[in-house]
């Protein structure tokens, strides 16, 4: 697949990103991004280069935590589906 290069802005500079995934998804991450470190550095008054190392360990604790109940939910499904075919061979 081919790669598409989009020009986003966090923090105030701009960067460019190549990527296989839409424009529109590199914007979003960008976005989201960017948010985040704003609201970190009005919280937080840090440099930029901690910013960023804070924003990205904020972003790896959200998705191994997303990730953790994810695998909760498929094992919970993965129970009901297995009650309901033992109740059906049962009936």
């Amino acid at each position: 697949m081919e790669k598409i290069r989009t020009t986003v802005r966090i923090a105030g500079r701009e960067y460019t990103i190549a990527s296989t995934d839409s424009e529109a998804h590199v914007n979003r991450v960008a976005t989201w991004v960017d948010r985040r470190m704003n609201e970190l550095a009005v919280a937080t008054r840090l440099p930029a280069g901690q910013l960023a190392v804070l924003t990205a360990v904020n972003a790896a604790d959200e998705m191994m935590k997303s990730r953790d109940e994810i695998r909760r939910l498929q094992a919970e499904l993965d129970d009901l589906r297995d009650r309901l075919e033992k109740k059906e061979e049962d009936a």
